[in-house]
């Protein structure tokens, strides 16, 4: 078995370790693993390999961008179980069906430590890539394209990462499927500059505080980025283009920061806060959606400032007895339907922009009320309250509204809109 000799190379270590050429034959890369040393790498031909994969130990699986492993439809195909194990460089293709065992293309488990899954293409797994307890897992540079053969919430997620403290998520291309990342019970975990189609959520979270969801764009999924149940979520320099319900929803989720970030043409709202407290939104571009941003559940507390809302239906849905003031250090939001006047120049609007009014809130709970819209009862009440602030019901107030918009550096990470 000649092809077993390995070929040795020096690598940045006290010892030797070996590369081991693989040839493209039916069992061959577990016999070469039964071989093969802590620290080796494995280097596959060009071929499909059908079989599946267990990585117990330190070894190197190189499929060189010319390999492909082929699960035949049966478990997980690539499992890793052992410490630093890198593999790059495959098409991983041919896992289960089966939910309860979460079948993956590539299955990172909680005795894997630190494992690196490097610049493969995973289609048509269950789940793409399943990081199932491993701590401080890289995950980078990988094209992910799930099923498109069941109903979407049957199918499985992109990227899955469940008590995985550390683990980051990069650069990434995720398309079809469940999910693109679903996230559920970690913490410290970045998810930075992946690319999501065609999915349900584009970031789902679920009970993971103290992480970083920055630099992602979501084109024409569901709903781009869901942070629920969560505290301290960094969510920053995300791009959120014709998602069909909303671009950021944000669910129990408190003491975020949410900024420079570029959200346009939801057909639902650009931002849904649902219970969701003290969160910090600054810098955001919400723009041509139903609803600029709704807040309901007893969402309070969040600082509102130097956002741009843009050509939205309705700007604002907030519906209180008090106000809420939107400005702070005289500086506030720009609001695009808000014919402002700034006589001293100084960038600020000379009077204060309400964007909801009494019969916004009747709107709001009697929707059949939208026939009268035209009436001239209606246009009298808004006339009133337009001369008279004080018969105005509460609710948000901009003191310092910015007479001109600032885009966020995100929008420029997408050449044209959709």
């Amino acid at each position: 078995m000649r092809w077993l000799l390995p070929i040795v190379s020096l690598i940045c270590s006290p010892a030797l370790a070996a590369e081991w050429d693989v040839p493209n034959r039916a069992g061959a890369i577990a016999a070469t693993l039964a071989q093969a040393a802590d620290g080796d790498t494995l280097r596959l031909a060009p071929g499909t390999y059908t079989e599946t994969i267990v990585l117990d130990r330190p070894i190197t699986l190189d499929g060189r961008g010319v390999a492909v492993i082929d699960g035949g439809g049966t478990g997980t195909v690539i499992t890793v179980t052992g410490p630093g194990v890198t593999v790059s460089g495959l098409t991983v293709v041919g896992s289960g069906s089966d939910h309860e065992t979460l079948d993956s293309g590539i299955k990172l488990t909680k005795t894997a430590k630190a494992p690196q899954v490097l610049n493969n293409t995973l289609r048509g797994n269950l789940y793409g890539i399943d990081i199932h307890g491993a701590r401080d897992s890289l995950v980078a540079g990988n094209t992910v394209e799930g099923r498109q053969d069941r109903h979407m919430n049957a199918r499985g997620n992109g990227i899955y990462v469940w008590n995985a403290p550390g683990s980051v998520v990069e650069d990434n291309s995720v398309r079809w499927g469940r999910d693109g990342i679903f996230v559920n019970s970690s913490k410290k975990n970045t998810f930075r500059n992946n690319t999501f189609r065609d999915l349900r959520f584009a970031v789902h979270y679920m009970y993971a505080d103290n992480s970083e969801v920055s630099g992602n764009v979501s084109i024409g999924n569901h709903l781009g980025y869901a942070v629920m149940f969560s505290t301290r979520v960094r969510i920053t320099d995300n791009v959120s283009l014709n998602d069909r319900d909303h671009g950021i929803m944000m669910n129990y989720a408190n003491k975020s920061v949410v900024t420079g970030n570029y959200v346009k043409d939801a057909k639902g709202k650009c931002t849904f806060l649902y219970n969701s407290h003290k969160n910090d939104f600054s810098g955001n571009w919400f723009q041509g959606c139903d609803i600029g941003i709704h807040f309901t559940a007893g969402s309070g507390n969040n600082r509102m400032v130097e956002n741009s809302f843009i050509g939205n239906r309705t700007q604002v849905k907030y519906v209180s007895s008090k106000w809420v003031e939107w400005s702070e250090a005289g500086r506030g939001n720009y609001w695009s339907d808000f014919a402002a006047y700034d006589v001293d120049g100084n960038g600020i609007a000379d009077t204060p922009y309400r964007p909801n009014d009494s019969m916004d809130h009747v709107l709001w709970t009697q929707p059949a009320a939208k026939m009268l819209l035209g009436s001239p009862a209606v246009q009298l009440v808004r006339w009133s309250q337009a001369a008279f602030p004080a018969l105005l019901p509460g609710g948000v107030m901009d003191s310092h509204a910015l007479m001109a918009p600032v885009k966020p550096a995100a929008s420029n990470k997408v050449a044209q809109d959709g």
